[in-house]
Formats: structure tokens, sequence, C-alpha cells
């Protein structure tokens, strides 16, 4: 066997498990932990209903649900990935944060997103939002997995952060840093999406 040819067929083997995984159905596609639950008005699941032992963070937080659309890192990627530079309120700087469009990530749970809808985003700490899809779509609100280039962690900002670029939303930009990113609940775990 020349070598062109074996190394072609080892890779050939190699790609094979990726290659099933893609051809899976949409359904199937959160592999790792799952980052990030949307429920609510969705026409896709992947997930079933809140199980009050195993989902306790859900459970001890009031959420409720019979099915449910996991996004692990991967799935969350899937989406073409916007970067914004807002100044942020910690440190008073401009950083650039890199993420889908959370209304991008909704649409792959199959959301109903008419602009009468609500958002309610939810942090790992409790903290929740009533946001508007109107205002979602009009603020360009992302889901930032980056900040300055890396990865954020868990116990910072991240891993997840449902944020806009405050800078660029003239009404925003004349508010005082503090009160600019009320309706960004950084450590994003959960979305519930009512039509």
């Amino acid at each position: 066997m020349d070598k062109r040819h074996f190394l072609g067929a080892a890779a050939s083997a190699a790609a094979l498990p990726f290659a099933a995984q893609a051809a899976r159905p949409a359904r199937n596609d959160a592999c790792g932990p799952a980052l990030l639950t949307v429920t609510g008005a969705i026409a896709n699941s992947n997930r079933g209903p809140l199980d009050p032992v195993l989902d306790q963070m859900m459970h001890k937080h009031g959420v409720t649900f019979t099915q449910a659309w996991a996004f692990d890192y991967a799935s969350l990627m899937a989406p073409a990935p916007q970067t914004i530079r807002p100044t942020l309120e910690y440190d008073g700087k401009p950083h650039t944060l890199r993420g889908p469009l959370l209304l991008d990530v909704l649409a792959r749970a199959g959301a109903r997103l008419n602009d009468k809808g609500i958002l309610v985003l939810r942090a790992v700490d409790g903290y929740n939002v009533e946001l508007p899809v109107a205002q979602a779509r009009a603020r360009r609100f992302i889901v930032a997995t980056h900040i300055d280039g890396n990865p954020m962690p868990l116990g910072g900002l991240g891993p997840l952060w449902a944020v806009y670029d405050a800078d660029r939303v003239p009404d925003m930009a004349a508010l005082p840093l503090p009160q600019r990113f009320a309706a960004c609940p950084w450590a994003l775990y959960h979305v519930d999406v009512k039509a």
C-alpha cells in the first residue's frame, strides 16, 4: 500500500464518527453538556420535561417545562458568530465580545419569535430579565461565548452572556455605564420563550 493511499484511508476512517454524527437528525445534535436550555414556545425538542431531581438549579429557580431544546457548546457555535465591542461597566473599557445572535440560537430550537413575544433570560444566580423579542432584534443581542478572543469561563461573565453593544444604541449610550446592561444576564443558562 502506498503512503498516500494509506493516509487517505486512515483519514477517512477517522472521519467516520464525525460524519455519522453530522448525519444524525437535528434532534440529537447536543453531544456535550448542556450550557443553554430553551423552553416555552418552541417547535423542536431534544430533551424531555424538567426532572426536579436532576435539574436542581432550574427546579430551585421555579423553572418548569414539558419539553426543551438543550444546546451544548458546539451546537451554540453553529450559527454565524457576531462581534461587538461595547464599553463594559466593570472596568469602563471597550471589550470585544463574540457569539451568535440570540434570535438565531432560539430559531434553532424552533422558537416562535414574533415582535410581541417576551424572552425570559435566566442566569445561574437566579437573576432573570424579561426581554421583548422586538428589543432583542433591534439591539442585536448576542449570546457571547468569547471576550477579547478567549472563551468566557464560569465564575466570570460566562460561559454565556446575553448582551448587546450598548455603545451603538443611542438611548442606552446616553445612560451611565451601570444602567446600560440591566437586561444582560451573564452566566446565562435558560431562556423561556413566551409567544
